[in-house]
């Protein structure tokens, strides 16, 4: 489960600094971004977001390996049309 947290942590970095390279000019951004610093943090926002998003239509989450359950968030991020953000959240909520 660490392992799991700590490649998470790795990925939403390396997308965050992949994200853009900074100009001379200010970027007007309409929707914020917001950065968890701890693992109780994103499987509570994690949670949140499955229950406003995956809840709809879904059950509660069951255990699957770490692999499968990211290819069926991607796939269903999708067809939900949630945000890159949401979806990390919710893997590392259904993964912890």
């Amino acid at each position: 489960m660490k392992m799991a947290a700590a490649l998470l942590s790795t990925l939403a970095l390396g997308s965050s600094l992949f994200a853009g390279a900074p100009s001379g000019k200010k970027e007007a951004t309409s929707a914020a971004v917001v950065h968890f610093t701890d693992a109780d943090s994103m499987r509570v926002q994690g949670e949140q977001r499955f229950r406003a998003n995956c809840g709809r239509c879904h059950a509660a989450p069951q255990k699957f390996p770490p692999r499968m359950m990211a290819t069926v968030i991607r796939h269903m991020r999708v067809r939900a049309t949630i945000t890159d953000q949401d979806m990390r959240l919710v893997l590392f909520y259904m993964t912890q």
